[in-house]
């Protein structure tokens, strides 16, 4: 075996640097400097992701172990993209991870959140399934830990164990499905597989059965619809910053995933057979979460649900198959990073100073805490798509990267989806009536938030606006997706 492969995979072994880095901290620092692992944490993150951007995202295709690792400019973008998310939650959790009832094991936390990152950036680079696996096992296994990290809380308890039997189940369906696969292709390489789908002629009835399985293995880590019955469950019962790394980087690592495994195992069979599946699933997936967070007064049950129905316009960009499909769905994974963790971050500030997560706390939230509510109000817009602000291009870029492919169906779906951004509208702007105009005065007193909270707040406006003016990154990311 030639060890100089290794080289190749120079962002996940940045990232173990920085892990192993954290964890010798936490281990090995006496007790006086333990209070500094969580800046210590965002410094070394820092500038792991500074060198990620100052290295470049060149068109260069490196392989390893192979074909087996693959990484080409495209899948560093998204790794970068991944990085600026995570670098936010790390900001915004210092001030929970320093509370009293997390002090003891907050190291952890860290820790915990840096190995799953590794197991999704093996997830992405995967190019044969084994590698995905692992990768997406190592991504999903901490997860549960991080869930559960309320111990003394019932509901955290309750959302670990409904992640981890949401997690096998969907592990072992996707397993099986990659089982049929191997059974009729008699590989697990993503490009020996299309090479025998193509030679074979398209797709028999057990390929579409196999296609199903691992298109439903993976649906439940993205939340699609009808397997994203654990989603609000589990981000209600979840620590709020937990929470907001589950409904942004574990999902925008998950459809990059998807779309890999879509476009290079099997995008032989796209008319045949994923395309009218990803057809039916994107329309549940966009419907049924906009009518059940309109139902919703927890504000983090009311986003779990939101972030189905966005989950459903992320795929978008994989039905579109091609270029600017994949180019579209990354800017829409960058903006929702922005706006879902500008939104998770007020609902953190406020849960941290007073416990409130209700949205009727939120009445007059305004009279309050007006930068809390100018902040929350910026993040709803940009979900509900908005003009001038960075949601409303992303929706437009993903609308009008399917729309290229042309066909009758594409212009029905979208047109679906347009009517459900409408749908959308209604209940994230419920939230605005209730922080602005309504006459009632919820339980949110006047209170001052951590730097650090303030901090990633102000990252998460700059992003919303800045998107917004700008477009030089989404033709930044086209470049890589010729």
């Amino acid at each position: 075996m030639d060890y100089s492969q290794f080289l190749a995979m120079k962002q996940e072994i940045g990232l173990l640097i920085v892990f192993v880095l954290v964890f010798l901290y936490d281990t090995f620092m006496p007790r006086k400097a333990q209070g500094a692992i969580g800046g210590v944490s965002v410094v070394l993150f820092g500038l792991f992701t500074a060198a990620s951007f100052l290295c470049g995202c060149t068109k260069e295709v490196t392989e390893a172990f192979s074909g087996m690792y693959y990484t080409d400019g495209a899948v560093c973008a998204i790794k970068n993209i991944l990085n600026i998310g995570v670098f936010i939650v790390l900001i915004q959790s210092i001030k929970w991870a320093d509370s009293d009832m997390q002090i003891m094991r907050r190291g952890e936390f860290y820790e915990l959140l840096l190995l799953t990152l590794f197991g999704m950036y093996l997830m992405i680079s995967g190019r044969h399934f084994l590698l995905f696996v692992i990768g997406l096992e190592t991504a999903s296994l901490p997860l549960a830990a991080m869930v559960a990290f309320d111990k003394h809380r019932y509901e955290s308890h309750e959302a670990a164990v409904k992640y981890i039997l949401t997690a096998v189940f969907s592990s072992a369906v996707f397993l099986m499905g990659i089982s049929y696969v191997y059974g009729l292709t008699g590989s697990l390489y993503f490009s020996q597989i299309a090479r025998a789908i193509a030679f074979e002629g398209g797709a028999s009835v057990m390929l579409i059965v196999a296609l199903a399985f691992v298109i439903a293995g993976i649906g439940f880590k993205l939340s699609l619809v009808p397997f994203h019955l654990w989603t609000a469950d589990v981000y209600q019962g979840a620590p709020t910053n937990v929470t907001s790394y589950l409904s942004v980087i574990s999902k925008g690592a998950a459809a990059f995933a998807f779309l890999a495994v879509l476009w290079q195992a099997f995008g032989q069979v796209y008319a045949q057979a994923w395309e009218w599946m990803l057809y039916a699933l994107i329309i549940l997936t966009i419907t049924v979460g906009n009518l059940f967070a309109m139902r919703q007064r927890n504000m983090k049950r009311f986003l779990a649900f939101s972030s189905v129905s966005q989950a459903g316009y992320i795929m978008l960009g994989i039905i579109a198959f091609n270029g600017m499909g994949a180019a579209a769905l990354m800017y829409y994974i960058l903006v929702y990073i922005f706006s879902n963790l500008a939104a998770f971050g007020v609902i953190g500030a406020i849960e941290n100073a007073c416990g409130k997560v209700h949205m009727e706390d939120y009445n007059g939230l305004y009279r309050t805490n007006p930068r809390l509510a100018f902040t929350m109000m910026l993040a709803m817009f940009s979900l509900a798509g908005i003009p001038p602000f960075a949601g409303f291009f992303s929706k437009f870029f993903i609308f009008t990267s399917a729309i290229n492919q042309g066909s009758v169906a594409i212009y029905v779906l979208v047109l679906i989806a347009l009517i459900n951004t409408i749908i959308s509208l209604y209940y994230y702007l419920l939230v605005v009536k209730a922080m602005f105009i309504s006459t009632e005065q919820g339980d949110v007193p006047t209170f001052k938030s951590a730097c650090t909270e303030r901090i990633g707040l102000w990252i998460c406006v700059a992003g919303i606006i800045g998107l917004g003016i700008v477009s030089y990154f989404y033709n930044s990311l086209l470049t890589l997706n010729p």
